[in-house]
Order: C-alpha cells, then structure tokens, then sequence
C-alpha cells in the first residue's frame, strides 16, 4: 500500500483527459464519414463498440498509477 504520494496519479488522470480528448475528437471526427450512410441500427452498434474499445488499456493504465509497474 502508498504511503506516500506519487506523481504518476496526477499525470496519469491528466494523460487519461487528454488521451480520451483526442480518441473522441479522431471518432467524432472520421466516423461519420466512413458510416453515415450504413443503417441507423448499425451505426448504434457501431458508436456503442467505440464508446467501450478505450477501456481496453484502463486497467493496466491504472495499475501503472498505482504502482508504478504495467501487469
């Protein structure tokens, strides 16, 4: 357990904000071009897998920010 505090928190939530910015920029900016005209229900599916795929690396990510190491 952290005793001290640690500078990979504060890095770590601010990389988060910005990492998640620019995933949400890149979709919101190149998605609809390449699905706007697929059907309503598929791009639901489409949008909905998008919105889950960044939480793929959160817990390693976390783990890092805890403890300083990636597993």
């Amino acid at each position: 357990m952290r005793k001290e505090p640690t500078w990979r928190i504060p890095v770590g939530i601010l990389g988060l904000l910005v990492v998640l910015a620019i995933y949400g920029i890149v979709i919101a900016r190149y998605a609809p071009g390449v699905i706007g005209d697929w059907p309503t229900l598929v791009q639901t599916l489409i949008y909905i897998v998008l919105g889950l795929i960044w939480l793929l690396p959160l817990r390693r990510f976390l783990i890092w920010m805890e403890t300083g190491r990636w597993g």
